[in-house]
């Protein structure tokens, strides 16, 4: 795929855009509602359970990507949302600034994007969805000269103890480095387990695929984890630098070598 993230990119019967209008984005909100609020038990203070709408008061700030299945008449099968540092400043912050004090990035000079609210319909996870879904922030990331990537990822649910493997090897193996580390605000230690100590492997297949695809991109956590109790999660935030990655992994999401 070329860098052509405002238009539409269609193939293999999806099409990737993103959202152009109210319609656009209450469709990404109602699969955000199908996926967090009923999936995963998530709740906040403007979600729509009368209409099936998951959205908070950062949604006029992002953009809202989405991909849809065309054999399925264009339903919306997987979304993100994309927030650069001047939509950061008109809101106030960047979503994840509640949980995570991001001085390091906002002191690094480099040009930032948040990512969040990432999902795809039951039925489309482990398929070609999820690719196109990173085409696309491909093309966004090299048409607004994004240096560094970052959002909260979560595990479901809150009992850390249960976590603990998980959290441990992230924080042993995946650690950013100092000048991006980030560090959580209501801090959850993710250190619970020495190294020595960990079944790795079972570790690793407990980490949810998401997270394991931003360490494939090259990936790292902050400090410390955030228990989001309204939402039923366990945060970690990830930082990916573009400049840190390799032709490989830069091919992941770009859909060919980098530019």
């Amino acid at each position: 795929m070329t860098a052509q993230p405002n238009a539409d990119v269609a193939a293999l019967g999806f099409r990737v855009h993103l959202a152009r209008d109210e319609a656009d984005v209450r469709a990404a909100q109602r699969l955000r509602y199908d996926v967090f609020v009923n999936e995963l038990g998530g709740d906040g203070p403007l979600v729509d359970h009368d209409n099936r709408l998951e959205r908070d008061r950062f949604d006029p700030f992002f953009d809202h990507l989405l991909v849809r299945d065309q054999a399925r008449d264009g339903a919306v099968v997987g979304v993100y949302r994309l927030m650069r540092e001047d939509r950061a400043r008109e809101a106030g912050q960047f979503y994840s600034e509640d949980e995570y004090d991001l001085t390091p990035l906002r002191h690094s000079g480099r040009r930032l994007l948040e990512l969040g609210r990432s999902c795809l319909h039951p039925d489309y996870r482990g398929g070609p969805a999820m690719f196109h879904l990173w085409q696309g922030l491909g093309a966004y990331v090299i048409d607004h000269g994004i240096e560094v990537m970052f959002g909260t990822a979560s595990f479901h649910g809150t009992d850390v103890a249960r976590l603990a493997p998980s959290l441990s090897l992230l924080h042993h193996r995946h650690l950013a480095p100092q000048n991006l580390r980030v560090r959580a605000r209501d801090y959850q230690d993710m250190n619970l387990i020495a190294e020595a100590d960990l079944d790795r492997k079972s570790a690793m297949l407990e980490v949810p695929a998401l997270i394991k695809a931003y360490l494939r991109l090259g990936g790292c956590v902050g400090d410390g984890a955030f228990v989001d109790h309204g939402f039923n999660t366990t945060d970690v935030c990830l930082v990916m630098d573009t400049a840190r990655m390799t032709e490989r992994q830069r091919s992941m999401y770009t859909g060919g070598p980098a530019a």
